[in-house]
């Protein structure tokens, strides 16, 4: 271990938000920032995997990175593979870290946790999660959960993923962050099974990694990154970034 590869996988097929890569956000487009923050993480080389030739010219512009994949791909993982072939195919990089490209004021530094449980051989996949503060958002269907339990200082064991409230009880509750750092092999593997029952119900992906007996283990973070949907998360991704230039 390890050679990281970051691809951060964007489209403009959002329903809520048209263009959602291309909005302007202090400036500069949203993709522009989220490819900054990987870059900022210091891990390894950045790329942008899009089929959106506008998406390319504004990363390009800005001196990243970016390459083509096929428009017709049903998830982002498939995208990342098809990307990963494209940027590496003689298999240098170990670990492929997926940053979605709607987290542009996402710190730097949980990117980079995201890669330190791999060491541990057992480990196919790590994600992140925070502690539910929100009483409203434990039973928010929008709002993914991570049941696991602890195998180290701020590590979970991934046990299943959920839209429901869950696990029941006393104790605290795990809001999943969609970052994820694959093994190359497992991340070969995860897009060549069929999509699971479980996946299918929850309508979460990454219950096929665990339907298949992978391990996913989850780094536990103290900030929840603003995951920008909607045009009210895009006015809060503006405003946070003016009072960081203010700051």
């Amino acid at each position: 271990m390890s050679d990281p590869l970051v691809l951060i996988p964007a489209r403009l097929a959002a329903t809520r938000l048209p263009d959602k890569p291309l909005a302007e956000i202090a400036g500069e487009p949203m993709i522009v920032h989220v490819w900054r923050r990987a870059v900022e993480a210091g891990i390894g080389p950045v790329v942008v995997a899009t089929d959106t030739d506008a998406i390319v010219r504004a990363v390009e512009a800005a001196g990243g990175l970016a390459v083509m994949t096929r428009a017709d791909h049903p998830s982002g993982s498939d995208r990342l593979a098809e990307a990963l072939e494209t940027v590496d195919p003689e298999g240098r990089h170990d670990v492929v870290v997926n940053v979605q490209g709607d987290l542009p004021t996402i710190d730097p530094a949980i990117i980079g946790a995201s890669v330190a449980p791999l060491a541990d051989r057992g480990v196919d996949i790590v994600t992140l999660c925070a502690a539910i503060t929100d009483p409203h958002e434990a039973d928010n269907p929008n709002v993914v959960k991570l049941v696991g339990h602890g195998v180290g200082p701020r590590r979970l064991r991934a046990l299943y993923f959920t839209r429901a409230r869950a696990p029941w009880g006393d104790g605290p509750l795990w809001h999943h962050i969609g970052l994820y750092a694959y093994r190359r092999t497992a991340l070969t593997r995860f897009v060549a099974l069929p999509p699971g029952e479980l996946e299918t119900r929850e309508k979460l992906e990454q219950l096929r990694a665990l339907e298949a007996g992978m391990r996913i283990d989850a780094v536990i973070v103290d900030d929840l990154p603003l995951g920008v949907d909607t045009p009210a998360d895009l006015e809060r991704a503006r405003a946070l970034m003016r009072a960081r230039r203010l700051n």
